[in-house]
């Protein structure tokens, strides 16, 4: 049976094989004997997965066509093809431990997964995905770049990021408009931020959600009725790295009034 890539779910479908393998090469140091592949589609990644991974590895579909067409091509997919949207998964029902997650994830719901990942990063300790370029430069750049976002200092707070390299339109049915990008992340040694963590996402939201104002002005909402001073209030998001945004939160959780 054929697949019709679906617009509203973002799909552009890998036909290259060489690009395929070279994904899943990648993945090769996966450190969870549990595996989920996001957005499956037509199965080109999940035929070298199953040959390397075989029941180590679960696939998640949204799209009901897709998921026929995998179990029809794929038999040993039944009972590990899960026919749902990857963002309202329960995982514990599919994982007793941590897991490792790789995908050509749709390009409507990529920077959403990312945020997703962040919510478990302690139990996905690894993953490597196919993006839009612009999205992975974004996760990847560092400070100061223009492209330094919220999703850079998140995911960098938690994981080290890296570009492995570029595939061109010409890889995809249909072809998108835009290069996109295989990145990898692995979750780097800090278990923990050393301040609270929730309000540490809260507070680099809101500074990229107003990049151009500088800090001091963009957390009004926290610093009110605080003395806080800080050198780092005075500066734009954009030029403040991970640590920079852990003490600035220290400090506005404590009301310290001491100077950087």
């Amino acid at each position: 049976m054929s697949v019709r890539p679906k617009k509203h779910l973002g799909q552009h479908f890998l036909w290259d094989k060489n690009i395929a393998r070279k994904i899943v090469d990648a993945f090769q140091e996966a450190p969870t004997q549990q595996i989920l592949e996001v957005g499956p589609g037509k199965g080109i990644l999940t035929r070298y997965l199953l040959e390397t991974f075989g029941n180590r590895l679960y696939a998640v579909e949204l799209d009901r066509e897709s998921g026929r067409y995998l179990l029809e091509e794929y038999p040993e997919l039944k009972g590990y093809l899960i026919q749902q949207d990857f963002l309202a998964m329960d995982f514990s029902r599919y994982f007793s431990g941590p897991f490792s997650v790789i995908g050509n994830f749709p390009y409507n719901i990529s920077s959403q997964i990312f945020f997703r990942l962040l919510e478990y990063r302690n139990t996905i300790p690894y993953l490597v995905g196919m993006v839009q370029k612009e999205v992975a430069e974004r996760i990847a750049s560092p400070p100061g770049s223009k492209k330094y976002g919220k999703l850079s200092v998140l995911l960098q707070a938690y994981y080290d990021v890296k570009v492995l390299f570029q595939v061109g339109p010409g890889s995809f049915q249909p072809p998108p408009k835009v290069n996109s990008s295989v990145l990898r992340l692995r979750r780097n040694d800090t278990r923990e931020l050393e301040c609270d963590e929730k309000i540490f996402s809260q507070v680099v939201k809101q500074s990229f959600n107003q990049r151009r104002k500088i800090m001091r002005n963009s957390l009004k909402s926290f610093l009110l009725n605080l003395n806080v001073e800080d050198e780092r209030l005075d500066q734009r998001p954009e030029q403040l790295d991970v640590q920079d945004f852990v003490e600035i939160t220290g400090k506005l959780t404590s009301g310290s009034s001491k100077t950087s």
